[in-house]
């Protein structure tokens, strides 16, 4: 029974510390999640199984912690630890996540471009996305049909450009749209723009990426020349200046 109530007592103050960490507005804000279901959000995929994980590499490092450190320190320790745990697992990314998040950024400038010649030819916005949808990356097509579904149900296309202007890597154009169809501006036009601001941008991030491997490699290409050098360089210099010592003498 002890080690069960401090194995409760850890959890309770993990609970606590972390419900302090969130701060204010985030408490707020888990509350009204838990009371409220915002029905104008897409879809979202279960996150369950990763919370789970998230939970149970907290209560082992929690437990692991009150094993070895008894009694009320343990607690504290444990409630520590098991926080930090929590916190830290939840920033770690999968290397699927960010190649799914790399490919989205770098097919939206494609996605802007065929919706601008798909308004063009005289489709609507909607209709225009629901095409782009179906001829671009599977990854791309996968998001684009959150909205996509959302829209064939009749829902109002400004809040769906309003739920888009959200998305972290799509959000630029679901920006886009939602003016547009606020403000009556030409839709084509704004996409135009905003396909060359993004072109532009993405230029820039090769070209910052170009000069930092340029610096990285500049050590490497150093210790690979260093060898050269002296054997070309120094050792001629070197055994010239023997060489004349020995014949003065």
């Amino acid at each position: 029974m002890g080690a069960q109530a401090a194995l409760l007592s850890a959890s309770l103050a993990i609970a606590a510390v972390l419900l302090v960490l969130q701060g204010p507005d985030r408490r707020r804000r888990v509350l009204a999640a838990a009371t409220m279901h915002d029905a104008a959000e897409p879809a979202r995929a279960d996150t369950r199984p990763v919370e789970l994980l998230h939970l149970a590499a907290s209560a082992g490092a929690a437990l692991a912690v009150l094993l070895v450190v008894p009694g009320a320190a343990g607690i504290g320790v444990a409630a520590v630890v098991g926080a930090v745990v929590w916190w830290r697992s939840r920033q770690w990314e999968s290397s699927s996540v960010r190649r799914r998040r790399a490919r989205l950024e770098a097919e939206l400038p494609h996605v802007v471009d065929l919706m601008t010649a798909a308004l063009g030819a005289g489709a609507a916005p909607t209709t225009a996305l629901a095409l782009v949808a179906e001829v671009v990356d599977e990854a791309m097509t996968e998001e684009l049909h959150r909205w996509t579904s959302r829209l064939a149900l009749g829902t109002d296309p400004v809040t769906v450009w309003a739920s888009m202007a959200r998305h972290p890597q799509l959000g630029r154009l679901g920006a886009t749209l939602h003016r547009s169809a606020e403000s009556g501006a030409p839709v084509a036009a704004a996409l135009l723009r905003l396909s060359e601001d993004l072109r532009a941008r993405r230029r820039s991030v090769v070209e910052e990426r170009v000069r930092q491997v340029e610096v990285r490699a500049a050590v490497p290409l150093g210790v690979c020349l260093l060898p050269s050098f002296v054997l070309v360089g120094v050792v001629p210099l070197v055994a010239g200046s023997v060489t004349g010592l020995v014949a003065i003498r």
